[in-house]
């Protein structure tokens, strides 16, 4: 048995439908069908996620409703009608919405996360209809009748090790199963989303629990390449990577496959497989749990910006024992998590996604840093970009690193820090953020041919 998660743009609009229909009927081991919520038909367009949360800001608001559901609505019946599906459908649509509204309009959070969540459930609901026109057996289950129990965090669900016993039960129901991604619910019956991306949680978590032979992720590339093609001419495809290395490139932005969708997957060792909805014969990117290592060390680079740096400065720092443990404990105490922690025996540095330090916890956490730590100085360095050389390969081969630090040096890119983890699965570069996009060129170049098609 295998699930199959399709992605929003694979899922825009009627003739995408079809083509996921013909890719399911395909293949008689795609039982499972994870979808997510329409995404943008074109480049100008707006995803019917971003309509939602629209839609939740006007109500949160206290302003006019009408103009921001009618939008949601349209979206879902430009596909009602393109593919001559019951218009009745639609009235159920708008009907659920106006539940939503009506149950959580004084619980914002609530409130956001039933009306993002409905992009993916009324989705599937289509999907499952269109499926039953073609003549074939589908059923839509919810993610409470799958049994997708998250915790009760509005936008940062994760999921509960119970929850994976009764997804156990879907492998004995019968005809195509439609689920909408993104989403499960609370044990207190609340709908609570995963974070943004989340579908690929979804169909992550319902592979691991029915425990899938493969886990096919429909996207809208033939593969996952080395290095984003918006920078590169002709990238590397790659063929097969291993879980861990996926991990560290779609941290560091590949935006492909959601960085948290491996983990369920990792644990029953079920394959990933990256394909692309508009040529599904391509062979796509295998993402498995090891692979063989012959030829280039290096598999792919990334980069992503939007991080800070917290640098402190103290003698002797090193032989003061509990001093990491207590810097950590202050950002802790501001619910900070921090990214990397570089260090010297005087001097110490912490790297954070700078959206974390806003409404006053930046000038809080530097004051108890000073205050606390009695540190000599400390300073605040922003507008970084976090730039990640990516292979398993790399702890056996010499060189690696030093063929990065040239061709950095040669593009005249000032490295700020380095880190390699002891796994030596990557190496992390920080930058100024505007030098991000020339360090990956210069780093892809250093590693690779670039494959002319």
């Amino acid at each position: 048995m295998k699930v199959v998660k399709f992605g929003g743009s694979s899922l825009a609009n009627g003739t995408q439908f079809k083509k996921v229909a013909n890719i399911v009927l395909a293949d008689k081991q795609r039982k499972v069908v994870v979808v997510s919520a329409p995404g943008k038909r074109n480049t100008d367009d707006i995803k019917t996620t971003d309509l939602l949360i629209t839609l939740a800001n006007e109500v949160i608001q206290g302003n006019n409703k009408e103009n921001a559901l009618s939008q949601v609505v349209e979206r879902f019946a430009d596909i009602v009608e393109e593919l001559n599906l019951d218009r009745g459908l639609l009235s159920e649509i708008e009907g659920h919405l106006k539940d939503l509204i009506a149950s959580y309009k004084d619980d914002p959070d609530r409130l956001l996360d039933a009306l993002k969540a409905s992009g993916e459930n009324q989705n599937a609901k289509l999907m499952a209809a269109f499926f039953n026109q073609l003549g074939e057996e589908a059923h839509y289950v919810s993610p409470d009748e799958a049994g997708i129990i998250v915790t009760d965090e509005p936008g940062n669900a994760r999921i509960l090790p119970e929850a994976y016993e009764e997804l156990s039960k879907l492998r004995d129901r019968s005809g195509i199963l439609v689920i909408p991604g993104f989403f499960g619910y609370s044990k207190m019956g609340h709908i609570v989303t995963f974070p943004r991306g989340g579908s690929d949680i979804t169909g992550s978590i319902v592979a691991a629990g029915t425990e899938a032979e493969v886990y096919e992720n429909f996207t809208d590339v033939d593969s996952i390449y080395s290095v984003n093609p918006n920078l590169v001419e002709y990238p590397k495809e790659m063929k097969e990577i291993t879980y861990r290395e996926m991990r560290e490139l779609a941290y560091s932005g590949f935006s492909v496959f959601h960085d948290e969708a491996l983990q369920p997957v990792v644990k029953k060792k079920i394959p990933v497989c990256v394909k692309n909805t508009n040529h599904p014969e391509a062979e796509g990117t295998r993402i498995v749990s090891d692979r063989s290592h012959e030829g280039l060390p290096v598999v792919g680079i990334a980069s992503d910006k939007g991080f800070l740096s917290i640098n402190l400065t103290k003698y002797l720092m090193n032989r003061e024992v509990g001093f990491g443990r207590h810097l950590l404990e202050i950002l802790e105490g501001e619910g900070v998590s921090f990214e990397h922690t570089p260090s010297g025996i005087d001097n110490m540095s912490v790297i954070l996604r700078d959206h974390q330090l806003k409404n006053g916890k930046e000038e809080r956490i530097l004051h108890r840093i000073r205050t606390e730590l009695s540190v000599e100085d400390v300073q605040v360095e922003r507008d970084l970009a976090m730039v990640m050389v990516v292979g398993e390969g790399m702890y056996q081969t010499v060189g690696v690193a030093s063929m990065a630090t040239a061709a950095l040096s040669e593009a005249g890119v000032n490295i700020k820090m380095i880190n390699q983890g002891s796994s030596e699965v990557s190496m992390m570069f920080g930058v100024d953020a505007d030098k991000a996009d020339l360090a990956v060129h210069s780093l892809y170049h250093a590693y690779f041919t670039p494959v002319k098609q």
